[in-house]
């Protein structure tokens, strides 16, 4: 059985509100000003935690622009670089991180990272962050995973692309290398994701498959994929983010405005509390409400005698005569007294 996990001082789980991280990626446009900026819009917004990556271009790949270093897809959001000068526009310079770590505490998010190499595990150990992200794209890397996992933090890895297989071999290598609070993030690895390609209905059966915590790594656009991963067990949302999709950036197509990330961060929660358990019969709220049922009543004025028919007796609203299924065993009944119109049918009025 799963039980709830802690990445600093909250709590993780099916049984709490949706844990919501907004990935900050590359959308600082290589500004540490804006990126100040888009931390300050994150805690606005309501999120918990604000994620950043951890490279540079040459821990990434090396500098070459051909062959299969050049991302020629057309249908790319990048179509057109190399793979270096991409990283080289998206990393966010080490020197900026203690700063943004720090104004995000500060706002009472939980602050971390993606590492891509030993390096940066390293270095983000000497900021002491609370816990970890591989990024789908790195949940084969196996020595970068035994490595964030031989930290003994919390760790979140994305599951885009993998197979079943790779995703055992992934959770037993840290497992076995000191992970003790795992959550497996569904993911579609495609830039934006459409809803079709999402296949959410996975969420569920990762959880009983590795026995962890699950939830969402979310490249669609809007919030309905997010919100409906909530009702299947999701307990982390992570949303890439930015100021304003107008002002460019690598992941700006993709990520979401403050406005949309506070609807979110609402939606999410509100899907949360409509899960509840399973039950049947009227809750505390609605008793009130039995009383606007349809029940047996009265219509007309009757004397002692009368004969009941459809005439006189009909099922309206409210519900405090006898309920409808006596309809047929009440006509041809008499009554025991003078009734008026109005009057609920019970079982003292007839002879």
């Amino acid at each position: 059985m799963i039980e709830v996990m802690k990445i600093a001082d909250r709590l993780i789980g099916k049984s709490q509100v949706p844990f919501i991280i907004a990935e900050m990626s590359g959308n600082h446009n290589q500004s540490l000003e804006r990126a100040l900026e888009i931390v300050e819009a994150a805690a606005g917004s309501g999120v918990h935690a604000l994620k950043i990556q951890t490279y540079t271009p040459d821990t990434m790949t090396i500098d070459l622009d051909e062959r299969e270093f050049h991302i020629s897809d057309p249908k790319s959001l990048w179509s057109g670089t190399s793979l270096y000068k991409l990283y080289g526009e998206a990393y966010t310079p080490w020197e900026w991180h203690k700063p943004i770590f720090e104004r995000a505490r500060d706002l009472g998010m939980i602050a971390f990272s993606t590492p891509f190499d030993d390096t940066a595990v390293d270095f983000l150990e000497s900021l002491d962050v609370p816990c970890y992200k591989i990024a789908s794209f790195e949940n084969t890397d196996l020595p970068l995973i035994r490595r964030v996992a031989a930290t003994g933090k919390p760790l979140i890895i994305s599951t885009g692309m993998a197979t079943v297989a790779e995703l055992d071999e992934t959770v037993r290598v840290a497992r076995d290398a000191g992970c003790k609070d795992l959550i497996l993030l569904k993911c579609t690895s495609t830039y934006p994701s459409t809803a079709e390609n999402t296949n959410i209905l996975t969420i569920p059966h990762i959880r009983k498959l590795f026995g962890c915590e699950v939830g969402l790594s979310d490249h669609t656009l809007g919030l309905g994929v997010s919100v409906a991963s909530v009702a299947l067990g999701a307990a982390v949302i992570e949303k890439h983010f930015t100021l304003n999709r107008a002002d460019g950036g690598v992941d700006s197509t993709f990520s979401m405005e403050p406005n949309e990330m506070a609807q979110l961060v609402a939606e999410t929660e509100r899907a949360w509390q409509a899960l509840g358990q399973v039950s049947y019969g009227p809750t505390e709220a609605e008793k009130k409400s039995l009383q606007y049922r349809r029940s047996l009543y009265i219509v007309q004025d009757m004397e002692a005698g009368d004969v009941l028919t459809k005439d006189n007796v009909r099922a309206i609203r409210p519900g405090l005569g006898l309920p409808p299924k006596y309809l047929d065993v009440m006509l041809g009944k008499s009554l025991r007294y003078d009734v008026i119109k109005g009057t609920a049918l019970t079982w003292e009025i007839i002879s």
